[in-house]
């Protein structure tokens, strides 16, 4: 029987911190002085079958993931990201034993699933003997202490993070701690070697990514991976082809070091830099960082970025340069993005839904969740929304496939389809006219469009943003709409992103790129694009085809308006008794929106 050795062996398990830089968890880890450190990363089948994922972020994830363990064989020639493939609950004890291991080292994750995760783990592995140690480094503050700080309560607004954060270390972050120079040997190939390990069968039923599979996967065939030798999985593995993918945008600590180093390098960008003055319509290059994806994998510590950051400020204050300030400028944002983080931390699961979610305003939308659509009936099973209404269903799904009839709606949801990203201000247009200022249905519909095409999808500032954007939760203001005309000519007069991701009104004269509907038919004619139909068919006439508005926004507009005022004056919110029972349909009998008995199930 193999004994445990005297020093230290270190299982350090990887997550949200796909770096060597600034990393306060694997700092820990290698201060602990092992004798033997083994760098994991659990294939969980839980990120891979229940939560939606597209091809354009899988081809990131793996992109980091190479990055991250490329850069450890620089470091020592015997290492590198050891994949294993086996939720984290089953595996991890069986890689103590096998490893004779003495800590579990892993980064801070307050995700609600990631959070229940953590304790089973934890629970593990106190029952082996095994000591873990947990680090924050996902975010700038702790969220759990934010909430404390907050009075146990999630943090709503900008005003209440300042106040909370100011009371840590005055409201700045730890300090950025070192990059590794080096690191220990894993054991040697033989001990390393799981093949004799028995695997824990995986259950894909209910695949929520399936749409995307080409082929049958091949990612838990074997424990070690197809190769068995721990390879981070290939897209073919994951079943999806290399031609599915279609963003630009690059993952990995090398290239998050890179802009970031870039960005810091323009000190006027960085001074002057106020998010609602940066344009949506920018492209090529965007008119924003684009580090988002690589804080959300950890490929670039969100610590050091605020520390890089602050170094142009506080320079430029000294030479009494201006700069902007809070909440608009860069520390700003990433204060922004801990508020959401806290908020989530201090509800758990139900922040992520409105049913039972104390913060959300119920909105009696079109394409309710299933849990608020059947609420006080019997649940259908694995059903996520009801479809009340014929209308709204087309309208979302043309509004998902950038075919709405409105081409600056049209050409931000095709650009976040093809490249997986796109400017806050884009998506504060397509959340407003998908929720109350057009279609008047669900946020939930389109945050989880969201969860699926962006690569920078993060839970809580996904969820907290359509929140905020539906006037659900954050904000109140639901009388502010975003014109689909008037905010694209105001940003870009010329239509040029509609032009790129529209492509078939690209010789539109600019005076028609944002209503080509009004075009006369002669022009349409000149200009190869017919304005009809509802663009199920690309061709009209032996020519390109648009589709005409699938509504009158004006009008359209006025109906959310009024539908809005009357669920506030109502006032119920996802935790109500009357949400929970289904009597939440009286206070809206005669309402457009009310549901019927007669409802489709969607999966």
């Amino acid at each position: 029987m193999k004994t445990k050795p005297s020093t230290p062996v270190v299982l350090y398990w990887h997550r949200t911190d796909l770096r060597l830089h600034d990393s306060p968890a694997l700092h820990s880890a290698l201060r602990l002085n092992p004798s033997i450190f083994i760098p994991i990363w659990t294939w969980d089948p839980h990120y891979v079958y229940r939560a939606r994922v597209g091809p354009n972020r899988w081809n990131f994830l793996l992109q980091c993931q190479n990055d991250l363990s490329a850069s450890y064989t620089k470091l020592n020639p015997k290492q590198k990201l050891w994949v294993v493939r086996e939720a984290p609950h089953t595996v991890l004890p069986k890689l103590w034993k096998r490893w004779a291991v003495t800590h579990l080292v892993f980064e801070k994750d307050t995700d609600a699933y990631a959070r229940e995760r953590d304790e089973t783990v934890m629970e593990l592995a106190k029952e082996a003997g095994v000591q873990v140690i947990v680090e924050m480094g996902r975010n700038l503050f702790d969220p759990d202490e934010v909430v404390k700080r907050n009075g146990g309560k999630p943090t709503m607004s900008m005003s209440q993070i300042e106040k909370a954060v100011g009371g840590i270390n005055s409201g700045r972050p730890g300090g950025v701690v070192e990059t590794p120079e080096r690191v220990p040997d894993p054991w040697d190939q033989e001990r390393m070697d799981l093949s004799a390990v028995e695997q824990e069968g995986v259950d894909s039923t209910g695949d929520v990514n399936r749409e995307y599979r080409m082929k049958e996967d091949a990612q838990y065939v074997k424990i070690m991976g197809p190769g068995e030798d721990f390879g981070v999985p290939t897209l073919d593995e994951i079943g999806i082809g290399s031609a599915q993918v279609s963003t630009p945008h690059k993952g990995g600590e090398t290239e998050a070091l890179r802009i970031l180093e870039g960005c810091i390098q323009d000190e006027e960008y960085v001074g002057r830099f106020e998010k609602p003055k940066t344009s949506p319509a920018a492209f090529q290059p965007q008119s924003t960082t684009l580090l988002s994806p690589h804080l959300h994998f950890g490929s670039l510590s969100v610590r050091k970025f605020w520390w890089d950051v602050q170094g142009v400020l506080e320079d430029r204050a000294k030479r009494k340069k201006p700069n902007a300030s809070i909440p608009t400028n860069l520390p700003g944002q990433l204060l922004f993005r801990d508020m959401y983080f806290a908020a989530q931390a201090a509800i758990g699961h139900a922040f992520s839904r409105t049913y039972g979610n104390k913060i959300v305003r119920f909105i009696d939308w079109h394409l309710q969740s299933t849990d608020i659509a059947t609420s006080g009936k019997k649940q259908p099973g694995e059903k996520t929304y009801t479809v009340d209404s014929e209308e709204a269903e087309i309208w979302f799904h043309r509004w998902k496939e950038g075919r709405t009839g409105f081409p600056w709606i049209d050409a931000l949801m095709r650009q976040l389809k093809q490249e997986g990203w796109i400017h806050h201000l884009g998506r504060h247009s397509v959340a407003c006219f998908l929720t109350r200022g057009g279609c008047y249905v669900s946020w939930e519909r389109g945050a989880e469009v969201f969860q699926e095409w962006l690569i920078d999808h993060e839970e809580a500032c996904n969820i907290g943003n359509w929140m905020w954007l539906s006037c659900t939760a954050f904000f109140a203001q639901f009388y502010r709409c975003y014109s689909p005309v008037a905010f694209g000519k105001k940003w870009d007069p010329e239509g040029e992103l509609v032009r790129h991701y529209v492509p078939e009104l690209a010789k539109f004269d600019k005076k028609y790129i944002y209503e080509p509907w009004k075009a006369p038919i002669a022009d349409q004619k000149k200009w190869g694009c017919r304005v009809t139909g509802d663009g199920s068919q690309s061709e009209s006439d032996g020519m390109k085809a648009y589709p005409k508005p699938m509504f009158d926004f004006d009008e359209r507009r006025q109906t959310c308006l009024d539908s809005m005022k009357h669920a506030y004056d109502v006032g119920l919110h996802g935790d109500d008794a009357r949400v929970k029972d289904g009597s939440w349909r009286e206070d809206f009998e005669g309402d457009e929106n009310e549901l019927g008995n007669d409802v489709e199930y969607i999966s």
